[in-house]
């Protein structure tokens, strides 16, 4: 089957064109960049973005997969969760196209696109039962993957996603946002013991997590330390808050492996090209015999191919989802 899928859920525009969960023939990506003069997302424009933008990442989508839409097969597109404004730009979109072309839609669980980026681009690497860490800007989450449709939520944020507490803290030290992969970058060459910043919830026995009081830490480092001493030891604090925020990513991952069995880790989101995580993830599971997968970064990031694929295995399972499908902000995964 050719698969259109259409993926709206923040500040990312894109439109893919995949056949069945196997082969990429187009992923188009346009990334908002009105919200770097805010700090932050703003809901309002980004829905107004997306409007600006979706015919002609569509149109283009199209054009790079060599395809007219005629020969779609069954058009997909995100639901939830998200900001629900920019959900309906893309969701109603296609609902749109597979009404006027009479063909099958499926709506989408953006997290479950997440998950099946790896499917997609592992599909004979990775065992059908696996461990799954999400993060991203919104989400943190350690899912254990039993096949398509079958996961078990073992732990998520309690409160902030770490994605937010990157962007959060390269905000405090003026690298403006989104900041990830400033931070990611500058700690390259920084210090990693220059300042202990807190593990959230390192020694509770469960596989949940917390970043809020680790970016509330930063604030306070960075207040208490004045900015001269910060602009000094810029990358030092990057790589100390860098150590803090990831350490506690691996040490769950790492004891759910062994705990529950399973052969392979794999990281989806937009933090999952995270260079150090990749670095520490594999270092460790490397121990204990655990095979370490993940995305390239085009499909770490909020993409339209991981939707087009989910879409496809979702199609096959359940069938078409009903065009009266409404988007679904606070959408869970399971």
């Amino acid at each position: 089957m050719i698969v259109l899928g259409v993926e709206s859920s923040c500040d990312e525009t894109s439109v893919a064109v995949v056949e069945n969960c196997e082969k990429i023939r187009s992923n188009v990506i346009l990334s908002q960049l009105v919200h770097s003069d805010f700090g932050g997302v703003v809901p309002e424009l980004a829905s107004r973005e997306h409007l600006k933008a979706i015919t002609t990442v569509y149109r283009e989508a199209l054009d790079k997969a060599g395809v007219v839409p005629e020969q779609i097969d069954l058009f997909t597109a995100t639901y939830g969760p998200g900001l629900v404004g920019a959900l309906l730009v893309g969701l109603n979109f296609s609902k749109g196209l597979a009404f006027g072309y009479d063909k099958p839609f499926v709506a989408v669980n953006h997290l479950e696109g997440h998950l099946t980026a790896n499917m997609l681009i592992h599909q004979d690497a990775l065992p059908q039962k696996h461990l799954t860490l999400i993060i991203s800007g919104g989400h943190t989450s350690l899912v254990l993957v039993n096949g398509f449709s079958d996961y078990i939520l073992l732990g998520q944020t309690r409160d902030d996603a770490v994605g937010e507490a990157y962007d959060k803290v390269a905000k405090l030290l003026g690298l403006g946002y989104p900041g990830g992969h400033v931070v990611d970058r500058l700690a390259k060459d920084g210090d990693r013991h220059f300042h202990k910043f807190p593990r959230g919830m390192i020694k509770e026995d469960n596989f949940d997590f917390s970043y809020s009081g680790l970016k509330t830490a930063v604030a306070l480092y960075v207040k208490d330390v004045g900015e001269d001493k910060v602009q000094a030891n810029l990358a030092d604090i990057c790589a100390s808050f860098q150590e803090a925020a990831l350490e506690v990513l691996v040490e769950r991952a790492v004891r759910a492996a062994s705990e529950y069995q399973v052969e392979a880790v794999t990281l989806s989101g937009g933090v999952a090209s995270n260079s150090r995580l990749k670095e520490l993830m594999q270092e460790e599971l490397s121990k204990i015999g655990v095979k370490f997968l993940f995305p390239p970064p085009e499909l770490c990031t909020d993409n339209a191919a991981m939707i087009a694929a989910t879409g496809y295995l979702r199609y096959k399972s359940d069938g078409p989802s009903n065009l009266t499908v409404n988007a679904v902000p606070y959408l869970a995964l399971v």
